[in-house]
């Protein structure tokens, strides 16, 4: 078969996967349909290890899994989708590999202002949640960059936490938090004015709305790949009412498929988990 002709099969083939997930998601749309989908992308390791790759092998294959799973994502409809990219946690492992996920998220988060990416076809937001600080310069510098380029997106956001941890995020919180109200209390004081009893408390809001994730609604789904039940830190603050979900696929094996099963199990539950939001 010639090139030409091996081309028109993959257009063909790729025209015919489009028109599927279409009328899949036609029919899913029926019914409830979740607002934000968060993502553990676990086993990209496992995946290397498995298929003899090297060096980060596995976390690049996990690449090419997180742009597809994206673009079925923004073809449903999702207005927010969360990856864990990498935990403060992760910055524990050996020199070489942190540099290596390092650079290649570096590679990457540049890789997601080409013309042709996911980002420039679906008018994607990305939004880098976590301690930037903690990230080598050139990744956080391209981070930023990334989020300035895409400031004015406002189809779907793409939210990507890194150096992240959601202990790391509470703690953080709660002192943003205590720091707002002790400014406040010394401007009063400065000014001889007095404040309410309630409201010289911390309440649950104050604290909200300093975490990390404060810029998004609270996930309708969490995913966890490769049949792991443990959340790991991420997102137990946000998580109370979501469904979770873990298939037995490594992340680099994650595709339509999952996407389908985690929205027909959120339909499934939708009313118990609307009455459960509800009794907070």
């Amino acid at each position: 078969m010639e090139s030409g002709d091996t081309g028109s099969v993959r257009n063909w083939i790729g025209s015919l996967g489009y028109v599927t997930r279409r009328m899949i998601f036609s029919i899913l749309s029926v019914g409830p349909l979740p607002n934000h989908i968060a993502f553990i992308m676990d086993g990209n390791r496992r995946y290397s290890k498995k298929h003899n790759l090297g060096e980060g092998g596995g976390h690049r294959a996990g690449f090419i899994a997180l742009m597809s799973l994206m673009k079925y994502c923004y073809e449903l409809g999702l207005k927010y989708v969360t990856i864990f990219a990498f935990s403060i946690d992760n910055f524990r492992r050996r020199p070489a590999e942190v540099q290596s996920v390092m650079d290649l998220m570096q590679e990457k988060i540049e890789g997601l202002l080409k013309e042709a990416s996911v980002v420039d076809h679906y008018g994607v937001r990305i939004r880098f949640v976590g301690d930037l600080k903690l990230l080598h310069p050139p990744v956080r510098e391209a981070a930023e960059k990334v989020m300035r380029a895409t400031a004015n997106n406002n189809r779907t956001v793409l939210l990507i936490c890194v150096a992240y941890t959601s202990s790391y995020e509470i703690v953080h919180a709660v002192e943003e938090a205590c720091h707002e109200k002790f400014d406040k209390l010394r401007e009063l004081v400065d000014r001889n004015e007095d404040e309410e009893k309630e409201d010289k408390m911390i309440k649950l809001v104050d604290i909200e709305k300093h975490a990390y994730m404060a810029v998004a609604p609270d996930p309708d789904i969490l995913v966890r790949s490769s049949g792991e039940t443990r959340l790991s830190n991420f997102l137990l603050w946000q998580t109370t009412n979501s469904l979770l979900y873990s298939p037995m696929a490594l992340w680099p094996e994650m595709g339509f498929t999952h996407i389908v099963w985690a929205v027909l199990n959120y339909q499934r539950r939708y009313a118990y988990f609307e009455k459960l939001k509800k009794q907070i």
